[in-house]
């Protein structure tokens, strides 16, 4: 299958529209702009390079940031998501649209019958004539930001348990919304076949590490275990994943500090007639059919933000630098002025 559109593609927008002489400001990604700061001592040890990764504290860790035991490692989300269709026979499976287009990807690479569904089939519930048998979302969602409440969740679980169905939540944003989080949940002995994938890149800002955690009952954490064989994450990435997860003052003001710039993002871009539909403490959301303009605009004054095209829309993440913020407010006027119809 032919590869799909994500953002952080600096080298293809550099194609597109050349090297901007004052770099890139990248808000493609919705990823936290200042990332965990890297205990380089740790890092630059020669036994981590030199080793194979031993035993050391990531799972306990884990387990107590995300107040679950039931979890198991993976070298990013994505290689979850990318496996875990191989893991059940062809399968009724549906997905809620918009949604990180890699989940319908893969689970239509292995074979599975997919079913488009809105974020209002979700709200409604089930109904008498629900005839899937896995249904995936991310909470929130991305790109629109779109929050599930979790008793919802758990009724859907419920529903789709009877027919040893799963649902799989792709949490990748819910760093800052632990409360929404279905952690406490995954694992149970009653809530086998529940599912949750979590990482280390949006909120930690640590995509590059791909440190990530699969949630859930023990017989499919061991299958996947299985398909990615040994020393799945590297020695250096399983250090910086216990730094990470351990430092609650770090986490504390980062949502803190999160929400505050996603409140100053969404405002400048109410201000310059962009009106936002929907935002997590990580990006903005905006609907609209002149995205593809707004964003060739945008990138022509250095600004690179992802664009959407069912449902038209943008994506803006957070400006790390006040620098790149004030690139983003001289450049905003413009992209709405010649962007008729915008919202």
């Amino acid at each position: 299958m032919s590869s799909l559109e994500h953002g952080g593609n600096l080298t293809q927008a550099t194609i597109e529209y050349g090297e901007p002489p004052q770099g890139w400001v990248d808000l493609s990604t919705g990823i936290n702009p200042n990332h965990y700061p890297l205990p380089t001592q740790t890092l630059t040890h020669s036994r981590i390079w030199q080793r194979l990764p031993e035993p050391d504290r990531l799972e306990p860790t884990a387990a107590e940031y995300y107040a679950c035991p039931h979890l198991t490692p993976v070298p990013g989300s994505q290689a979850a998501i990318s496996l875990l269709p191989a893991l059940r026979d062809r399968s009724r499976v549906a997905i809620a649209e918009p949604e990180y287009a890699e989940h319908s990807r893969a689970w239509q690479s292995w074979g599975h019958e997919i079913r488009r569904i809105t974020a209002q089939q979700i709200e409604s519930g089930p109904q008498a004539d629900t005839d899937w048998e896995v249904l995936v979302l991310s909470n929130p969602n991305n790109p629109t930001g779109r929050l599930y409440d979790p008793e919802l969740l758990v009724t859907w679980h419920t529903w789709l348990q009877r027919n040893s169905g799963w649902l799989i939540v792709d949490e990748a944003f819910a760093d800052c919304y632990p409360e929404f989080s279905l952690s406490r949940q995954a694992g149970k002995q009653d809530r086998q076949g529940l599912i949750l994938l979590r990482s280390l890149g949006k909120f930690f800002g640590l995509a590059g590490a791909r440190v990530g955690f699969l949630l859930g009952p023990q017989q499919i954490r061991a299958r996947l275990a299985e398909l990615l064989g040994p020393w799945p994450l590297s020695g250096a990435s399983r250090q910086l994943g216990i730094a990470a997860l351990a430092d609650t003052a770090w986490q504390q003001q980062q949502r803190l500090e999160l929400g505050a710039a996603a409140d100053r993002l969404a405002a400048a871009l109410d201000n310059a007639g962009l009106k936002v539909a929907g935002k997590t403490s990580l990006y903005c959301w905006i609907e609209t059919g002149s995205a593809r303009q707004i964003q060739k605009t945008l990138a022509e004054g250095g600004i690179w933000v992802r664009a959407f095209d069912n449902p038209p829309g943008l994506r803006f993440g957070l400006p790390g630098s006040e620098a790149d913020w004030q690139r983003l407010l001289s450049n905003l006027p413009g992209a709405f002025k010649h962007s008729p119809g915008a919202i």
